[in-house]
């Protein structure tokens, strides 16, 4: 195409003792969970890979077309192999049950860097709050899908970790 520049996407920031806030939307915005059953899959597989890249998981939330994490690595350089492997994993899995074919992530995921201060523990109540702003829920604590549960009543959870300070 004429007049048309192509451009390469920028490198990742990679820092060492740091927390990222991932983001990750359907292609097009389509929805990437249909039932319960994929949510739990999911999550299912999110913690395999949690467990296989040494990963600290301080807060997430599932939304009908999205996902947030909030993602600790023990190896930063890990972490674009752990969304690799997950988001690969889930797209089988979705693709095979729902006799899909092709891409289900728009792009690639998004990826903020978050310092572990006051504001690690903002992100996480904001990536909570999604599906009261949605009005999926009346409360953070009506949504189940959502880190917001296990880390404020301090329900026992393989899946999340709880933030520190250091």
């Amino acid at each position: 195409m004429k007049g048309v520049i192509k451009m390469s996407r920028g490198a990742r920031v990679i820092l060492e003792k740091v927390c990222y806030h991932i983001i990750n939307r359907g292609n097009q915005k389509q929805p990437i969970f249909f039932d319960d059953s994929d949510k739990e899959k999911y999550l299912e597989i999110l913690g395999h890979y949690k467990k296989r890249f040494a990963f600290r998981i301080l807060g997430y939330c599932l939304m009908p077309n999205h996902i947030h994490l909030i993602l600790e690595p023990r190896y930063p350089y890990d972490l674009a192999k752990f969304m690799q492997g997950l988001t690969q994993a889930y797209t089988v899995w979705f693709n095979n049950k729902y006799e899909k074919v092709g891409r289900l992530w728009q792009g690639r995921f998004k990826s903020m860097v978050i310092a572990k201060d006051n504001y690690l523990l903002d992100c996480i109540y904001y990536i909570e709050m999604n599906p009261v702003r949605a009005r999926l829920a009346s409360s953070p604590a009506g949504y189940i899908w959502s880190s917001y549960r296990n880390r404020v009543f301090g329900n026992k959870n393989k899946l999340l970790d709880i933030p520190d300070s250091s």
